[in-house]
């Protein structure tokens, strides 16, 4: 009887270890899993951002001409999907603009906070 109540004990005990181990091993992988998701969405904020701003040097920084309504919605549209109401509110300040100074002022301010939104890990 003493020799059951041993092995039974001893099971208890290797069941409980199993327990607490997988129960840390899963709470580790969860807050890894956390970082790695945090990570991912920095990355895909980033690449947004980069993309938006290439388009907007390439489009209207090194325009040689009047920016044409295709590229204006093109560059609209890219902007919005950044989803950034920081971002958003700059660039309606650039495009509502009345004078040539106001707007380089403007541009300054958006590609300051461009740059401020790319995070490097």
């Amino acid at each position: 009887m003493t020799n059951q109540k041993t092995i039974l004990t001893i099971v208890i005990l290797l069941l409980l270890a199993g327990n607490v181990f997988s129960g840390t091993k899963y709470f580790s992988l969860q807050k890894e899993f956390r970082q790695i998701q945090t990570a991912l969405e920095t990355q895909k904020t980033n690449e947004k951002v980069l993309e938006f701003s290439e388009l907007f040097i390439k489009e209207v920084l090194k325009a040689e001409t009047e920016v044409n309504f295709d590229t204006r919605l093109k560059l609209e549209t890219a902007v919005r999907n950044l989803g950034d109401e920081e971002i958003l509110n700059q660039w309606q300040k650039f495009v509502d603009s009345k004078t040539e100074v106001q707007a380089q002022e403007e541009v300054k301010n958006l590609l300051e906070i461009l740059v401020s939104k790319i995070k490097v890990q």
